[in-house]
């Protein structure tokens, strides 16, 4: 039986608060990097280099990360990478302040250190929670978190372009050394239960196929991420476009295209904050239906609305309705797989859930470029509206998906990997 720290909501608001500014800093530090690859060398082979570095480590390393997850002590596994990323962030400002220039080379290596750093604390995270909070507030406190991680994406970006202009960039990077040292500091003050596998060997690979076999051995919850991995891919080439939808279509300027990411992430923000509230729901799969349904219909009526001023200013609000319905989506589906599984298994599963739901976006993108080329970029938002809201059907259609939930909350159980 799963024991709840005491006083959890002092130790999961210390925990937050720890996350917000590890992160924020972090980020903020990730964009000034990405200004500066941009002022310095104006190519886009180097920019996408660097995007490509951040996505990298959690399609490909996820699935072994996990097994390592269930094994060893999880604070540490949430502060040791914090440490390395920081040691790395020094060595940079260090070689930019002596040597007068940043090697680009050591800028990805900085981007690739802080891509693995989080490939191993975003399942650690997912794996905990279930631990630290009463299993009838769960759906809410992953709220709560994405609250934080709205946040960040909102004001990292602006805050890293000000800074930019302001600070010398050797100083500007000591930031997320110091987010290090306030997030370790208090996650020293954070209780997290220990529930690891001891006296076993980490065996990578064969641990990696346990984690796949848990997944799929659950059918309800492995239709949930085939569909899942459906709605990522019909909707993220749409997503990267929003600077090009503006620009192109709607012939706006670079202001009106971050306008558009930040009015995106202030309606996740908000949508983080309802449910981090009234986020106690008797069936989950209504939020998460709802929430494909309004993001198929504001994607599709994008792509049809009008080039003029007013078809912007819709393109704005259906952009923040669609931020809106994102945490609706994602925060039940996520809080739904953490409480299937025992603490022990939690890793595995979702550094391969992790993988899963990571690997339609980039394959996606490589089919966006010549679609928007080829059929005007409107086209995407139509497409993805319609795969959306096609994936939605699927997700009610299907018995074992529709009914899923009612029968995990009936059982109250965790482990239901048995369950046909």
């Amino acid at each position: 039986m799963q024991t709840t720290p005491p006083h959890w909501q002092r130790n999961i608001a210390i925990f937050l608060l720890g996350q917000f500014l590890s992160g924020i800093t972090s980020m903020t530090v990730q964009y000034a990097i990405i200004w500066y690859l941009t002022a310095k060398t104006g190519s886009a082979t180097i920019l996408s280099i660097a995007t490509l570095l951040g996505m990298l480590p959690t399609i490909l390393l996820s699935p072994f990360v996990g097994p390592y997850i269930d094994r060893l002590n999880k604070k540490m596994l949430l502060i040791v990478p914090d440490i390395v990323a920081a040691m790395v962030a020094l060595i940079l400002s260090a070689v930019g302040e002596f040597g007068g220039f940043f090697p680009v080379w050591l800028i990805f290596v900085s981007l690739l250190v802080r891509a693995l750093a989080q490939t191993f604390q975003m399942p650690t995270i997912q794996a905990i929670l279930p631990t630290m909070v009463p299993g009838d507030q769960l759906t809410r406190v992953n709220g709560q978190l994405g609250v934080v991680n709205s946040a960040n994406m909102i004001i990292a970006p602006a805050l890293g372009a000000v800074l930019f202009g302001l600070m010398p960039m050797p100083l500007l990077i000591l930031l997320d050394v110091l987010g290090a040292i306030l997030g370790v500091s208090l996650l020293l003050f954070v209780s997290i239960p220990e529930n690891r596998l001891v006296g076993t060997t980490v065996h990578v690979a064969q641990d990696a196929k346990v984690g796949w076999q848990l997944l799929r051995g659950n059918r309800g919850l492995w239709y949930m991420t085939l569909i899942g991995m459906l709605t990522t891919f019909a909707f993220m080439p749409a997503a990267s476009m929003y600077p090009l939808m503006t620009m192109r279509y709607f012939h706006g300027t670079v202001g009106q295209a971050g306008l558009i990411e930040v009015v995106y992430f202030a309606g996740s923000l908000l949508g983080g904050l309802l449910i981090s509230t009234f986020g106690h729901f008797r069936d989950r799969i209504h939020p998460i239906v709802w929430g494909m349904v309004v993001i198929g219909v504001t994607f599709g009526l994008s792509g049809v609305l009008p080039r003029t001023e007013n078809g912007f200013l819709w393109f704005l609000i259906l952009n923040g309705v669609a931020g809106l319905a994102w945490p609706f989506f994602n925060t039940p589906l996520i809080a739904m797989y953490q409480q299937s599984y025992a603490p022990e298994t939690l890793g595995r599963v979702m550094g391969i859930l992790n993988a899963l739901m990571s690997l339609p976006g980039p394959v996606g993108l490589i089919f966006a470029g010549p679609i928007a080329d080829r059929f005007g970029v409107a086209t995407l938002f139509v497409v993805a509206g319609i795969g959306v809201l096609l994936a939605a059907g699927v997700m009610f259609g299907l018995k074992i998906t529709r009914e899923y939930d009612r029968q995990l909350q009936a059982d109250g159980s965790s482990d239901l990997t048995k369950r046909g």
